[in-house]
């Protein structure tokens, strides 16, 4: 069953033993940070620290930071259960229309009605109403020593179009300027930063943080206008989001969010934003942004404040992405359909790198398939580099991968640089938002592609050998190795030895 609420999602964790609960006072200036840094890359479990100096309110992090929290978050055993949830959905949309009309399709079919979130008369959001807001009291994290101030990390900022009254739920940063103001960090891609343009000055807004963790995904997740994020977290739990009236707001809010920010996003009032210690695992640097006036704080009685730390990875919000690669693979295959498989490294911090297989039918496919995943908006529109590669090749060995492109590799027929929108954190191009982009054709070639030579067959061990080790190998006293290098829980040492020498079993 899908969770109801984040504090559900904590008992779970707890349940599974994945829940570290650190009862020493902590500081959220820089130490709860450092805490869960060294425990992300460790592979440990989510932290909940409840005696946090300056709040009352205790703090959780780390509550995605690995494959199988991801996969809880989202109510399966692993990811690809989910893409397999959302595939099924899929094979019903109907054929012959672009990617965003697809989604719409699938939005009105019977089936679907669990993606309609659902209004209630009262949440447990509103168990506190503060009218006189003091941001203070919030346990906000100041994560990295260059960072311009405490930042909140995990908000659900909620906008609506004027102009069609359609809802975006995204997560852009706020940084914490005084008790009652902040910045707000949309980018100049995000749909949120649209609705803001539609509205003229004065914006109004909402800022859910504390979520059900399916709907706490889904604001991160690269959808297209047509499909809200209340609507595709809906999708994603098999049961509506539920959504209860905003006090002083013409907005919904999720019912049973931890805590709700309402307010308005003044665009004439732009101030400095940053530095903030990025995904990029580097200070993304001090810009301007609008300011959000908070006019009203509510939260549940004892909340729990969520926060995520983000740098060099891999870290959290590296599950996250992953979660977006496996759920969006078969949306990409509705109109890619050449498409096998896809990776977003975590080494990429999801906008830097692709690796795509296809099966290739046609010269120049490969280079057909860059320009249509450049094209596909939100997607993969600031993907930095792509590379694509052979349906045999396995994308999620990236040791694999960097053989076989390495190898087929000639820089001046196999390399595509073009120019367009770049994510505003890249700070590789030559302008903010705007630079160059590369895709790379690491397939086979033949002579309809100009090579004039044959191409090498891979090494590869015939199957009745193969087969024969696999049944002796208990014989030869090799288990011993296997477990000795079988991968620890907690450190994950060992895994890429051990996952060489049990591939062929």
């Amino acid at each position: 069953m899908p969770f109801e609420s984040l504090r559900a999602f904590v008992e779970a964790l707890r349940n599974a033993g994945e829940l570290h609960t650190i009862d020493a006072p902590v500081d959220p200036h820089l130490e709860i940070a450092e805490i869960s840094d060294r425990v992300v890359k460790a592979g440990g479990p989510a932290l909940l620290f409840t005696k946090v100096r300056g709040s009352k309110f205790p703090v959780l992090t780390n509550q995605f930071g690995s494959r199988r929290r991801m996969a809880m978050a989202l109510d399966a055993a692993d990811l690809d259960d989910v893409a397999a949830r959302v595939r099924a959905i899929v094979d019903i949309a109907p054929p012959g229309a672009s990617f965003a009309e697809k989604v719409g399709a699938l939005m009105r079919l019977a089936p679907l009605a669990n993606a309609i979130p659902k209004t209630v008369r009262s949440g447990d959001a509103y168990d506190v109403v503060q009218r006189e807001p003091d941001l203070s009291k919030l346990p906000v994290l100041t994560t990295w020593p260059l960072d311009a101030g405490p930042f909140i990390t995990l908000p659900l900022v909620i906008t609506k179009d004027p102009r069609t009254g359609r809802v975006n739920v995204g997560m852009y940063r706020m940084q914490v300027y005084n008790q009652r103001e902040t910045g707000m960090h949309w980018q100049r891609h995000k749909h949120g930063r649209a609705h803001a343009a539609a509205w003229g000055r004065k914006v109004p807004v909402a800022v859910a943080i504390g979520t059900d963790p399916a709907l706490t995904y889904a604001a991160t997740a690269p959808l297209p206008p047509v499909l809200d994020e209340f609507a595709f977290a809906g999708l994603l739990r098999g049961e509506p989001v539920k959504l209860v009236r905003a006090r002083t707001v013409d907005l919904k809010v999720p019912a049973d969010a931890e805590f709700v920010l309402e307010g308005y996003v003044d665009n004439d009032d732009v101030r400095t934003e940053g530095p903030f210690g990025d995904h990029t695992g580097v200070y993304s640097l001090a810009d301007t942004y609008p300011t959000f006036h908070v006019t009203c704080v509510a939260h549940r009685r004892n909340p729990i404040y969520p926060a995520t730390v983000v740098g060099k990875p891999p870290m959290e919000d590296a599950w996250l992405g992953k979660a977006t690669e496996r759920i969006f693979l078969p949306l990409l295959q509705m109109v890619l359909p050449e498409v096998v498989d896809m990776n977003l490294p975590v080494e990429g911090g999801f906008h830097n790198l692709a690796i795509v297989s296809i099966r290739k039918s046609y010269p120049g496919h490969a280079k057909k398939v860059m320009n249509a995943l450049w094209g596909l908006g939100h997607m993969m529109m600031l993907t930095r580099v792509l590379v694509v590669v052979d349906a045999d090749v396995d994308v999620q060995d990236t040791r694999a991968v960097a053989w076989f492109v390495l190898n087929n590799l000639a820089p001046d027929r196999d390399v595509v640089t073009m120019p367009g929108p770049v994510d505003d954190l890249d700070h590789g191009s030559y302008t903010v938002a705007y630079g160059t982009k590369m895709g790379i054709d690491a397939t086979r070639k033949d002579a309809s592609e100009g090579y004039a030579r044959e191409w090498p067959p891979d090494m590869i061990a015939d199957a009745s050998t193969r087969e024969r080790v696999t049944k002796r190998w208990h014989e030869y006293g090799l288990d011993r190795i296997a477990a000795a290098l079988k991968p620890d829980a907690w450190s994950g040492q060992g895994a890429d030895a051990y996952n060489r020498l049990m591939r062929s079993r």
